[in-house]
């Protein structure tokens, strides 16, 4: 009777046996020859090649989701109840032509007007069944108090604001009056942009859908108001005073905000909720459906620091919705960039239809929320939802307690199938799970350290430490190519690791020759490698499901996808057997979902920090040069260890390695030489850094006794103002020798002249702040003090809450922060 061989299996889906050192006997020889193992080398040609599939269907994928815009419509396209992108443009155009319209000044009239006239014309051309009521609304004043976000900690108290406010309601269904959808954007816009991206662009949109509205409406069972606010740039004060003293706040259910963190491309879902009912309505009829929770998890974490009205609607009010945001382009955000010529064509047509089919939708349902969706603690009083698109086709959308359900069901079922195999396996298959989870770290800290390193020495060859801002493409060869070399390094140390250590099972087995032995070695360490990427996503299920975290669905299709495919195609049922090379479709089948579903989400999210960066020194110097890049840096790093995990563990046994090798470092110096070099400037004229140059008149003495007069000039864009100041040529001297402290934020690092600074300003106009009183009775000092704003019409009060326990503000003796 012929002994049966011994398994050099010890994967998870196989046993390991141990075993003797018995010598080999006739049969066994005859056995090892009759063996035959598949080739254990792979087409370095073949692998290098599906690599650049795998890359290039992943920006595919990123194009189609984020970039690919409809055609605009004109009137007489879209129809007198469509809407047109062409109409939209026109207002866009009207109110970019005022300028800079912030708050108190004269172009924001002009602004409020061209709005109230056109809202004035869509009451007349309205269809004669519908009622359209225009309200000019003037708020006195009010108070802000925020519990999260970027506002908290502040009180805010703004006065004479204006707004818009236009609702529509079928004229012979009076009780739809009683319900109403809002929808938001604001008309001011900061100081240094004419805001064509933030947000003339929404209130474009939204003058576009009221007209359109005006001619649907009569069938409709709830109201749709527009409310076109100013005071959003100073703090949000033009959402909370619309919601808190307009006698139409009352009625509202349902609130939609439009916003931008760029100009144009798609308008995507940046929050929902807390009710579902909102983002599920939307997704059943949005044409061209955007959006992502991943975006919602980030800026509820505070990583994005913004804000938006939704905030207030959400906080204050209570309600659920929609919050919108423009991404594209974030570089320009804010900045006197901000302009038409880079909006690109058919932007608004994707919000306006969108939004034209959502708003049909939900202002004929008779379902909208009648109460409060959030309680008193601010949390959510039901159950939230899960959403995302995919190639802004479709939008998939849950609740929260079947993701829970989906996810502990693939935590239990992994964890079982894991904890059977080791069992099975024995000691050798637990020691060989450990290397190759070592394998996993060692990926990550070498990805990560390679991809770091390059972004500490761009302050020191660049004229700029962020020099990628005008042409993010750059992040593909300084980071995303260190990136990957390092996480090949990491792995494939982890890969030799492992192998010594299977070797030593194998020098065990004699019944095999060295030869089919060191194949087996080889196969075997391949698979473990490949399993090594299963645990790694399944130890980032349990992590987000555990916080609650929205986006897990990212971890749960990048986990199971592979997995099915592993055992569909490479597992088997047998308890031993020899391995066999993993196979192409493994790994094709195991990564069409994942790169379906995220990989365009990682790209866009790449872009998103780019855009941040541009301000990412919020107190210009308080942060080193290279901080911003070592974050880009991580992010891509983390991005290339979680998404080629599975691939990279197939090149190990390819020829494929050198060129791979190659190309990252070829890619990688060919970026560096150009940054070095200076080809192409980090900055352009449509993409330039942010920098803030301010008239300061200073009374505290720190340059005299008598108030003094300079310009100051700083970026919250990371890198020196050397290049700036050589343009100007003002008598400006920059360094860290004085700190100023605008209250709201402080400048560590600037450049400050007092060369031609004395006009523009008067000592009258300098607000005052005088004592009336000083008590102290021995147990509690009480101080009151009155400020004369003058002719200040934006101004900040700090107040030391660790030196003073308590206050109360009055303005014209009314009590307005108590």
């Amino acid at each position: 009777m012929r002994k049966r061989p011994q398994s050099s299996s010890i994967s998870a889906d196989t046993s390991a046996s141990q075993s003797s050192d018995t010598p080999k006997t006739d049969e066994e020889a005859k056995f090892n020859n009759n063996v035959q193992i598949k080739s254990a080398t792979r087409s370095g040609f073949v692998w290098l090649t599906l690599f650049v599939v795998i890359v290039y269907s992943s920006w595919t994928v990123h194009y189609y989701q984020f970039e690919s815009l409809p055609v605009p419509l004109t009137a007489v396209q879209a129809g007198k109840r469509g809407f047109s992108e062409v109409e939209a443009m026109k207002h866009v155009k009207g109110l970019t032509e005022l300028g800079p319209h912030p708050v108190g000044s004269d172009a924001l009239d002009l602004a409020l007007q061209y709005v109230l006239a056109a809202s004035e014309t869509i009451k007349k051309t309205a269809h004669w069944e519908v009622d359209v009521e225009v309200d000019f609304f003037h708020v006195n004043s009010g108070v802000i108090r925020l519990l999260t976000g970027l506002f908290v900690g502040r009180t805010i108290v703004y006065s004479d604001l204006n707004h818009i406010i236009l609702r529509i309601l079928p004229k012979y269904v009076p009780e739809a009056g009683e319900n109403a959808i809002l929808v938001s954007s604001h008309i001011d816009t900061v100081f240094s942009t004419e805001g064509a991206g933030d947000c003339s662009s929404c209130v474009a949109v939204m003058l576009e859908l009221a007209r359109g509205i005006s001619q649907w409406a009569h069938g409709f069972k709830n109201a749709v108001i527009f409310l076109f606010n100013t005071g959003e740039e100073e703090g949000l004060t033009g959402a909370h005073s619309f919601i808190t003293q307009h006698p139409w706040s009352s009625t509202i259910r349902m609130a939609i905000d439009l916003e931008a963190m760029g100009i144009g491309g798609k308008s995507s879902i940046f929050q929902a909720g807390p009710h579902p009912l909102a983002v599920e309505n939307f997704a059943a009829v949005a044409k061209y459906p955007s959006g992502l929770i991943i975006a919602q998890d980030l800026f509820s974490s505070g990583a994005i620091k913004s804000a938006t009205d939704f905030q207030v609607y959400k906080e204050v009010a209570g309600l659920s919705g929609l919050d919108f945001v423009y991404t594209d382009n974030g570089a320009v955000y804010h900045t006197k960039n901000d302009k038409l010529e880079l909006l690109k064509s058919g932007s608004l047509q994707h919000l306006g239809e969108n939004m034209l089919s959502f708003l049909l939708q939900i202002a004929s349902s008779s379902h909208l929320l009648k109460a409060k969706t959030m309680d008193g603690g601010g949390k959510p009083n039901h159950d939230t939802a899960v959403f995302f698109d995919i190639l802004g086709q479709y939008m998939v959308v849950y609740h929260v307690r079947l993701a829970n359900m989906l996810q502990y069901s693939v935590i239990v079922q992994s964890l079982l199938i894991w904890t059977t195999s080791l069992l099975m396996g024995g000691y050798t298959a637990a020691v060989s799970l450990f290397f190759s989870c070592l394998s996993i770290i060692l990926m990550w800290i070498f990805s990560i350290s390679f991809s770091a390193v390059v972004a500490f020495i761009l302050p020191l060859i660049s004229s700029s430490p962020v020099p990628y801002i005008a042409s993010p493409w750059l992040m593909v060869g300084l980071f995303a190519a260190p990136a990957c070399l390092g996480a090949l390094t990491g792995q494939h140390l982890g890969y030799l690791v492992l192998q010594r250590y299977i070797s030593n099972i194998y020098a065990k087995r004699k019944q095999l020759s060295p030869v089919i032995q060191a194949d087996l070695i080889k196969l075997e360490t391949e698979r473990w490698l490949f399993k090594a990427g299963f645990v790694q996503w399944l130890v980032l299920l349990i992590i987000g499901t555990y916080y609650k975290i929205g986006s897990s669905y990212v971890a749960l299709v990048w986990l199971v996808p592979p997995a099915f495919a592993y055992g569909l195609l490479e597992a088997t049922l047998t308890p031993v057997r020899l391995p066999r090379p993993l196979k192409l479709a493994t790994l094709l089948m195991g990564l069409a979902i994942p790169i379906l579903v995220s990989a365009g989400i990682f790209i866009r999210f790449a872009n998103v920090i780019i855009g941040l960066i541009v301000r990412f020194d919020r107190n210009p110097g308080d942060t080193p040069e290279w901080l911003a890049s070592v974050v880009l840096s991580i992010f891509i790093a983390v991005v290339i260890c979680l998404t080629l995990v599975y691939l990279l563990s197939y090149i190990h046994l390819s020829g494929a390695k050198t060129s791979v090798v190659l190309s990252t470092c070829i890619l990688f110096v060919l970026s560096l030489a150009v940054v070095f070099s200076g080809i192409i400037p980090p900055f352009t004229e449509d993409f330039a850094r942010a920098v803030n140059v301010v008239h300061v008149v200073d009374t505290t003495g720190r340059f005299g006794e008598k108030p003094i007069s300079f310009v100051s000039l700083s970026s919250i864009t990371p890198g020196k103002l050397t290049k700036e100041i050589d343009q100007v040529r003002e008598g400006f001297v920059c360094g860290r020798h004085k700190v100023i402290d605008f209250v709201t934020f402080s400048v560590k690092y600037g450049c400050l002249t007092f060369d031609e600074t004395e006009g523009g300003w008067n000592e009258s106009d300098i607000p005052m702040l005088d004592v009336v009183y000083d008590t102290n009775n021995g147990v509690r000092r009480i101080t009151q003090v009155a400020i004369d704003t003058k002719r200040s019409i934006r101004w900040f009060l700090a107040i030391n809450t660790e030196e003073i326990d308590d206050f109360m503000f009055k303005a014209d003796s009314m009590e307005v922060v108590p």
